[in-house]
C-alpha cells in the first residue's frame, strides 16, 4: 500500500498536481548574497556537505529577476547563491564561517572589489529563526573580536524569494578557469579557503582543481 501511494504521489508531481519540495527533508538551505555569484558559488560548492550551489537573485521579484535587469541595480535583487547542504556533515554556522572571512568582504557597503551597487550587497536571507539567530550571533562575535577594521555592514533580511540566473552563470569558474575576472577576483578567495578552512574542502572540488595550494 505504502508503495503504491508513493508511485502515486510521484505521478501526479510529475503532472504538476502536486508541490515537488525543493529540498530533501535531510538538507537544510542557505541564501547568502555577497557580491558577484560567480565566486561565492565557487567557494560553497567546495564545502564538504553541501550538495548543490545554485547562483540566482533574492530581494526582488520574479519580473525583474535577469541578469541585464538587475545589473540596473534598481530591482531590489542581491546577487545571491542558493546552498543546499546537509547539516550533519556542515553546520550553518560553519557556512556563514566561510561567508564572513573568505567568500566576501562584509564591511563593503553596496560594492564588492571591483562591482559597485546594491545588487552587491552582503546580505543573510534567513529562512528560519535558528538561521536568524545565528546570523545575528556571528556578527556579534566578529565584531567584539575586532576580526575586521571597519564596521559589518552586512545585512540580515527574512527569505522570500530566489530566482537561478540564466544558466551559463550555474558554475561559471569551474567552467571557465581562465576568464580575467575569475582569475583576479575569484581564484584568491578559493586559495584562502584551502589555507583557512582546509577540513570543510571536498577533494577534487573546484577550490582544489583551481589553486595550487
Amino acid at each position: 500500500m505504502i508503495a503504491r501511494i508513493a508511485a502515486l504521489l510521484t505521478s501526479l508531481a510529475v503532472l504538476g498536481l502536486v508541490p515537488v519540495p525543493a529540498v530533501a527533508a535531510q538538507h537544510e538551505r542557505a541564501v547568502l548574497a555577497g557580491g558577484c555569484f560567480w565566486g561565492m558559488e565557487a567557494v560553497f560548492e567546495s564545502l564538504r556537505g553541501v550538495t548543490n550551489v545554485v547562483s540566482g537573485f533574492s530581494g526582488g521579484n520574479a519580473m525583474t529577476a535577469h541578469y541585464e535587469i538587475v545589473s540596473s541595480g534598481m530591482t531590489g535583487h542581491a546577487e545571491s547563491v542558493e546552498i543546499t547542504f546537509d547539516p550533519a556533515q556542515i553546520s550553518y554556522a560553519q557556512l556563514l564561517a566561510v561567508y564572513f572571512t573568505v567568500a566576501h568582504d562584509p564591511t563593503e557597503l553596496n560594492r564588492q572589489g571591483p562591482d559597485d551597487g546594491t545588487q552587491y550587497r552582503s546580505s543573510i536571507f534567513y529562512t528560519s529563526d535558528a538561521q536568524k539567530r545565528a546570523a545575528a550571533e556571528t556578527i556579534a562575535s566578529l565584531t567584539a573580536a575586532h576580526t575586521f577594521s571597519s564596521p559589518i555592514v552586512t545585512t540580515v533580511v527574512p527569505f522570500v524569494a530566489f530566482y537561478p540566473a540564466e544558466a551559463y552563470h550555474q558554475h561559471f569558474a569551474a567552467h571557465n578557469p581562465d576568464y580575467p575576472y575569475i582569475v583576479y577576483n575569484d581564484i584568491p578567495k578559493l586559495e584562502q579557503l584551502r589555507k583557512k578552512f582546509p577540513q570543510l574542502v571536498k577533494p577534487n572540488s573546484v577550490a582544489v582543481n583551481l589553486t595550487r595550494s
